[in-house]
């Protein structure tokens, strides 16, 4: 194996956490943020892009690597745990929003997978983090993901995090599947993705699942959530007292609208 061969754990059900568990030497990247806790013997370092030899060597290759992460709207930066003790260590990353985590052993899935670009968590030290245009402009300007989606190539172990409940489809050739395009997570690079818009002006205006919905077509893997975290973002925001600025009902909304009723201000 070229990228780092590390053993994990998953914790946890609807809040998921995982451990990875790391021999002498060994390393996994992360995004920033995603820590946990960590062991004693494992030591923290900031790089400049993903890590990984895929932009090539020396400092053209980190830019490139760093390049394309702010592409894709991530840091420039990312951070990798080594063991530099004795023995096994562990270090456990959390998702940043209710949801999954979903372990995706690259070498049992051709070496690549195509994903959301902030599905990513986690993965083993040489998994290389780039971009992927969408060949159809339609998906790029509609697909409620973007024209960029994120790629992520090796032969090891990446961590990819969902919203809610994780759905994994196999599809056949010829397959086809429409999901609402936030729901989308990952899919094998085989998957053909496009963007449709939904028929009917009444449905599309009224139905409340938007203009467009994603396209997949088999042969290839997809895998779906129930809840991604933009619907989860303004389903909080539309239920969250609207108050002018500078003015506190308290700690009980019903004692906060007496208050108003009786005339505070």
């Amino acid at each position: 194996m070229n990228n780092h061969e590390i053993d994990f754990k998953l914790y946890g059900d609807d809040m998921q956490f995982v451990e990875v568990e790391l021999d002498p030497n060994e390393t996994v990247v992360a995004e920033a943020g995603a820590l946990m806790m960590m062991e004693d013997g494992i030591v923290m370092e900031t790089i400049f892009g993903d890590g990984s030899k895929s932009g090539g060597a020396g400092i053209m290759g980190k830019l490139m690597g760093a390049g394309k992460r702010i592409i894709t709207g991530e840091s420039l930066f990312m951070t990798t745990f080594t063991n530099q003790g004795t023995g096994k260590r562990h270090v456990s990353f959390a998702s940043p929003y209710p949801g999954k985590i979903i372990p995706m052993d690259l070498s049992m899935l051709g070496g690549k997978i195509i994903c959301q670009k902030d599905a990513f968590l986690a993965a083993a030290k040489g998994v290389s983090i780039g971009v992927e245009f969408q060949r159809k402009l339609g998906t790029g300007f509609f697909g409620g993901e973007g024209f960029i989606m994120q790629k992520l190539e090796g032969d090891g172990m990446a961590f990819v995090h969902a919203g809610g409940t994780l759905h994994r489809k196999n599809l056949q050739k010829g397959e086809v599947l429409r999901v609402d395009t936030g729901c989308l997570v990952a899919m094998t690079p085989d998957v053909d993705y496009n963007i449709e818009m939904v028929s009917g002006v009444k449905t599309a205006l009224f139905g409340g699942e938007g203009l467009f919905f994603a396209t997949l077509r088999g042969p290839g893997s997809v895998w779906i959530q129930s809840m991604p975290f933009s619907r989860l973002a303004s389903r909080v925001f539309a239920a969250a007292p609207q108050n002018p600025a500078g003015k506190s009902q308290g700690e009980g909304s019903i004692a906060g609208g007496l208050f108003d009723l009786l005339g505070g201000k």
